[in-house]
């Protein structure tokens, strides 16, 4: 099984959106494609219990056909950090607790699994100053030696964002295997200057671009993936 963890320069830089056309890819290459969200906030009551509509992007974009409380199994109803959520329902989350969803998820056998994070690389898990050892969705990225794909959201400040990430990525003993460019806004001044800068600040390939897709036109989107795609996957 070939494990990969997506993690963004921030929130709202579009990991959901290429974690679907990663899996989309991927299927050509791997027949049992996975995509499982441990961690979502902002959900919505259904008739079936709270429902993301980042996790339910991932369950249509899997080959494996499974239970959502697989693809997502902790979910939280207010749009805040997960940590405070978990906190206000007495929610135990922690690196173990991920742990058993995780094996649940790798129970079904996929030759792929795509892990969305949610937030940024140092989510916390719980930010409890009196706790023997705070922990973050990184310890949980870590324990499992998971490769890491980083999505830039290409907006301004994404310099100062991706090479932090980055740098926290290795400084965890991790392998950033890539990262791709996600024109997330409209227009981008000096676009392609600020790619170039990421190619040369960051030690890992670009692997993809993914052009700017209003919600008209989303579904038609795809990569526009550079020779290191093939590569590394």
């Amino acid at each position: 099984m070939r494990s990969i963890f997506i993690t963004g320069t921030d929130t709202d830089v579009g990991k959901t959106f290429v974690s679907k056309l990663m899996l989309d890819a991927l299927k050509k290459d791997y027949p049992r494609t996975l995509g499982f969200k441990p961690i979502a906030a902002g959900c919505e009551h259904s008739t079936n219990g709270l429902r993301n509509e980042d996790a339910l992007t991932l369950q249509a974009a899997s080959t494996i056909d499974t239970d959502y409380n697989v693809i997502n199994p902790i979910a939280f109803e207010p749009p805040i950090a997960p940590h405070i959520a978990a906190a206000t329902q007495q929610v135990d989350l922690s690196v173990s607790v991920l742990s058993r969803h995780y094996k649940n998820a790798c129970s079904l056998a996929p030759d792929i699994l795509l892990t969305e994070g949610a937030g940024g690389w140092r989510l916390p898990l719980s930010a409890n100053k009196h706790a023997e050892k705070r922990e973050f969705l990184s310890d949980f990225v870590a324990h499992h030696k998971m490769q890491v794909v980083l999505v830039v959201g290409m907006r301004l400040g994404c310099l100062n964002h991706a090479v932090l990430t980055y740098e926290a990525i290795k400084k965890d003993g991790l392998t950033c295997v890539g990262w791709i460019a996600n024109r997330c806004v409209a227009s981008m001044l000096n676009y392609e200057d600020n790619k170039q800068t990421l190619t040369k600040l960051l030690d890992a390939p670009l692997l993809a671009e993914v052009p700017y897709a209003s919600n008209k036109n989303a579904s038609c989107v795809s990569f526009n993936k550079t020779e290191y795609w093939s590569q590394v996957f």
